[in-house]
């Protein structure tokens, strides 16, 4: 399996471009364009490595860091733009791995790359237990390790994107999760101002877990908003 890199970056063209470079280079790559989604998405599919812009809107990357190393042991790149950002880095001796200058040549950073995940001495794409134990939501039971889904016991099969999906809902479950940050933490960034992918994928899994999928009780829509899962019991 490939190792995976999560490239968190408000710079939409330098995600497409770096995003498209990481594919070609062998590494599976999850896009995000906020430290926030960044965040949400790491909850469901922990990354082997994450590509942290310091400049980022909303929390800045020293923040992102900081809070990903009080949930979690990830191997760190910053990208930095500016050399005022980069002495901030070095003076305040954060524990990130590593970290590279804008703009940057592809063979250089895909050195580091290969370096911090050589010396973090992960592997293939380890998680934690908590990450892999089964989430339970009133009588639906995820497992994430075993990529199964059961409703009421019964053994439900989904395909990867509306399992992610599930999982991103199931959890904050009880809690609404707006079109847009679905479209974030599932699909990636690029998706931004593509709400149909949500729309369909939202149906084709009410077709697999509703009783009546014309009237969901658990997969709910807030009108305007977005979607939450309902706890539902046996």
């Amino acid at each position: 399996m490939s190792e995976h890199i999560l490239l968190v970056d408000d710079d939409a063209l330098l995600r497409r471009s770096l995003a498209f470079n990481l594919e070609q280079s062998g590494y599976r790559t999850s896009t995000a364009a906020s430290a926030e989604d960044a965040m949400a998405l790491v909850r469901r599919d922990q990354p082997d490595l994450i590509l942290l812009d310091i400049g980022l809107p909303g929390m800045d990357g020293l923040e992102a860091l900081r809070r990903f190393q009080e949930q979690m042991s990830l191997p760190i790149i910053f990208l930095t733009a500016r050399r005022r950002e980069l002495d901030q880095v070095l003076g305040l001796e954060l524990g990130a791995d590593d970290y590279v200058t804008k703009p940057f040549q592809l063979d250089v950073l895909l050195a580091r790359i290969k370096a911090v995940l050589r010396r973090s001495a992960r592997g293939q794409a380890a998680t934690t237990a908590a990450e892999s134990a089964p989430l339970v939501v009133g009588d639906v039971t995820i497992d994430p390790a075993a990529h199964t889904v059961t409703v009421g016991g019964r053994r439900t099969d989904l395909p990867p994107r509306e399992f992610d999906l599930l999982h991103t809902l199931a959890l904050e479950a009880g809690r609404v999760i707006s079109t847009d940050k679905l479209l974030s933490r599932v699909w990636g960034a690029e998706y931004a101002g593509e709400p149909q992918v949500v729309y369909v994928h939202v149906r084709w899994l009410r077709e697999k877990l509703e009783a009546n999928p014309s009237q969901p009780t658990r997969i709910v829509t807030i009108r305007g908003v977005g979607y939450k899962l309902e706890p539902q019991e046996a």
